[in-house]
């Protein structure tokens, strides 16, 4: 089973830009696809972006296309999240996980890292 753990988080202002890893442990990861979702106080956990196991294909959510690029180091067994022109409403706590079926709906992804908390202030 794939082990997770999320880092980049922080404190940035509008307009900024924050590099989210997550570094993957197991001998799965390589041949797995990923994805990045986040969780706001009082809303449901969505889909941010997703990539496939070798990187060739991803998927973002409406509202951080052209702004955010996920992308994997499948030697270093990294996946990553490069959030650019960030808005207050992307502060939430940011997750990656694996994706084990279907769609982007999160519970289609397993084996969740614990978060990383991205604030934008205004």
């Amino acid at each position: 089973q794939v082990q997770l753990v999320e880092s980049g988080g922080g404190l940035v202002q509008a307009g900024g830009s924050l590099r989210l890893s997550c570094a993957a442990s197991g001998p799965t990861f390589r041949g797995s696809a990923m994805g990045w979702f986040r969780q706001a106080p009082g809303k449901e956990r969505e889909i941010v972006a997703s990539i496939s196991w070798n990187g060739m294909a991803t998927y973002y959510a409406d509202s951080v296309k052209g702004r955010f690029t996920i992308s994997r180091n499948n030697a270093k067994t990294t996946v990553y999240l490069q959030m650019n022109s960030l808005k207050p409403e992307d502060t939430a706590v940011y997750y990656c996980a694996v994706r084990s079926g279907s769609g982007y709906d999160p519970a289609a992804f397993a084996s969740w890292g614990q978060g990383t908390q991205v604030t934008v202030s205004s």
